[in-house]
């Protein structure tokens, strides 16, 4: 989750800085960049974090207000008016160790394959990404684009270029740059709770050893006004004296860019309510780094109390207190007046200096800066370089980074064409009550595609049918993409990912918490079964991100066989046979008005995934499962077709 003050500013890096983090003498050799130490030095640290914390906050609130009024103005006078919706991406990333690891015999070594790596920050540079709260965090932000066919194949390709830029420089670092919601594997030699509580005492200041060099995380954790520097969750507890906690999730996070600003309370209210179903599909955080979690607590309590979207967890207990809850459901508004003074009213953490440049938006600077700290899971942003690029925009926050590139387009698209159609068409959806939203959401982050949604339907019906409102959705972002002139099959191939989550009811929480279940079933311990759990991800994730989706990925028990998910096959079998323990199985179909479709559908191996029983979807009966065992699938026309098999 972005805490820099460029987040929210259509990613302007005018409040971020060059210079490299001085480390620990301590430090192992394994862990040290090969470059010289930077100037600067801890005590220069510190001595910034002394100077900023003396900035009155009273001074700074009065030019905020008066930095509201400014864009009041502005938007009055129709400057951030535009003629059409734009779209653009936030994504993060965190680094570990490359696809090959070695020990110090030159063996290879699986103890580090998957481990969480610190990024050089001369590295950091050359590849043209921005530096997050940890070490190990990278983020790259698209350039806006219009919300059509161009527009979103563009965004994919700025990601697909920026990550080829960053490869050779990455690689040579033996690291890899990962898509995920919550890492699990700390760097080697070192225990989670370690990496996030390290830090040392400046002056009567603390500063984290493992965080960026921005003196405004490190000052969030320095001020008078209180954050948790806690983590809380599920059979996990971690106190800390900084914000560090945080630094274990990473995001995706969708913008989209209102046509009037006039009509952001209405884009808004639907972005509210799209938040839970969203979320449900997208989940991706079930486990925590094993060493996080009490001593005393079971493998199957943790599996079975796991909740799907931990990283909703990790960063409202990281951030907010019992006094301020500074990260939390986004209220709504009636004007858009009304939204510039809920972000003035919000509680300042820290009252950072600020700079006026010669952009548009640096008239409101100090309004900006203030933006950076209004932590709501969805919030309106306004922006822009120059007056003819003002923009009022929504940050849609609560997704965690994706398997693959294509799941990420896919929520990008789904959500800014769903957007587009529900506010265009007014649906009745919008009458839905904020607290059945706030239900929907939280209900997600628990049980993710199992959770207990609420919606209503076009005809002003509610329902929890699942089926139902998936389905709403999905054409609702069909009408939304076509109408900005997408055509049928575009279309299809951004929603895909997503309808094929739904039909399989899968999600990658629930393939991490599939696999970690069946591997303490198999006699795993915790640590062991969330381990490689984590590495299977990578693995999975290294072959597959540029082209594939989740739903391509290896899972046990397999989707239904009348599921589309099946790759790659697409038919409606109506027979299933199934051949175990067998060397050379061969199988014949003959069909006498069609040749049948048919295929044997892999098993993963007994190491990866078992299961103790699979239902045949078609005739009812419960199989054993066998580790040299596979089914075959013959789909054909039942009135004329024969099937003959034979096992050699």
């Amino acid at each position: 989750m972005c805490l820099s003050p460029a987040c929210g500013a259509w990613y302007s890096s005018d409040y971020t800085d060059a210079r490299f983090w001085s480390w620990r003498v301590s430090d192992h050799a394994l862990f040290r960049p090969q470059q010289r130490l930077p100037a600067v030095t801890q005590t220069q640290l510190g001595a910034e974090l002394g100077d900023i914390l003396e900035i009155s906050h009273s001074k700074f609130q009065a030019q905020v207000k008066e930095d509201a009024e400014v864009i009041k103005a502005e938007v009055a006078k129709g400057t951030f008016d535009n003629p059409q919706g734009l779209v653009g991406l936030e994504y993060e990333f965190y680094a570990t160790t490359g696809g090959t690891t070695t020990n110090q015999n030159g063996k290879s070594s699986d103890l580090q394959q998957g481990t969480l790596r610190r990024i050089p920050r001369r590295t950091l540079s050359f590849i043209g990404f921005e530096k997050e709260l940890g070490l190990h965090n990278a983020e790259m932000s698209t350039t806006p684009q219009p919300l059509n066919e161009h527009g979103i194949e563009a965004q994919q390709a700025e990601i697909k270029s920026r990550l080829a830029a960053a490869r050779k420089p990455i690689h040579a670092n033996n690291m890899r740059l990962v898509s995920d919601g919550l890492w699990t594997i700390p760097p080697s030699g070192e225990t989670a709770r370690e990496y996030l509580t390290d830090s040392i005492e400046d002056g009567g200041l603390t500063i984290a050893t493992n965080m960026s060099d921005s003196t405004r995380y490190h000052a969030m954790g320095n001020t008078e006004t209180p954050t948790s520097e806690r983590l809380e969750a599920s059979h996990v507890s971690l106190e800390t004296d900084t914000v560090m906690p945080e630094s274990l999730i990473t995001s995706i996070q969708p913008h989209y860019q209102v046509p009037n600003p006039e009509a952001l309370p209405s884009y808004f209210r639907y972005a509210v309510r799209l938040a839970g179903p969203l979320l449900a599909l997208g989940v991706n955080s079930p486990f925590f780094p094993p060493s996080l979690y009490d001593d005393d607590v079971s493998a199957q309590t943790v599996i079975n109390d796991a909740w799907m979207s931990h990283r909703i967890k990790v960063f409202e207990t990281s951030l907010n207190t019992d006094q301020v809850r500074k990260v939390r459901f986004p209220e709504e508004f009636d004007t858009v007046e009304e939204a510039i003074d809920n972000i003035v009213a919000d509680r300042t953490i820290v009252p950072m200096p600020v700079e006026r440049g010669e952009r548009f938006d640096d008239k409101f600077a100090y309004f900006r800066r203030k933006h950076g700290t209004y932590w709501r899971w969805i919030r309106p942003v306004f922006g822009g370089a120059t007056q003819s690029s003002a923009n009022a925009r929504i940050e849609f926050r609560p997704l965690p980074g994706q398997p693959t590139l294509r799941d990420a387009i896919a929520f990008q698209t789904v959500f800014a064409g769903a957007l587009e159609h529900l506010h265009s068409s007014q649906h009745p959806v919008r009458r839905l009550d904020w607290n059945a939203a706030k239900n929907n959401f939280y209900a997600a982050v628990r049980d993710g595609i199992d959770a207990d949604l609420t919606w209503m339907t076009a005809e002003g019906r509610i329902t929890t049918d699942i089926e139902t409102i998936y389905e709403e959705l999905f054409s609702a972002a069909r009408s939304g993409l076509q109408a900005q002139g997408l055509q049928d099959e575009q279309v299809r191939q951004y929603i895909t990912p997503l309808r094929d989550r739904v039909r399989t009811r899968m999600t990658p929480a629930r393939w991490k918490h599939q696999m970690a279940s069946d591997r303490i079933s198999d006699g795993e311990t915790l640590r062991q079964a969330i381990l490689d759990t984590q590495r299977a991800y990578l693995n999975q994730q290294a072959k597959t991100f540029l082209s594939g989706k989740l739903t391509d990925w290896d899972i046990w028990p397999p989707p239904a066989p009348e599921d589309p998910g099946i790759p790659p096959w697409d038919f409606r079998p109506s027979v299933a046979l199934r051949f175990q323990d067998v060397y050379v199985p061969s199988v014949f179909c003959l069909v006498a008005s069609a040749w049948p479709s048919c295929g044997a559908v892999k098993r993963a191996p007994s190491s990866t995934h078992r299961s103790d029983t699979w239902t045949s979807p078609v005739v009812g009966d419960t199989l054993p499962h066998h580790r040299h065992s596979f089914e075959v699938l013959c789909g054909f026309n039942v009135s004329m077709g024969i099937l003959f098999s034979t096992a050699l």
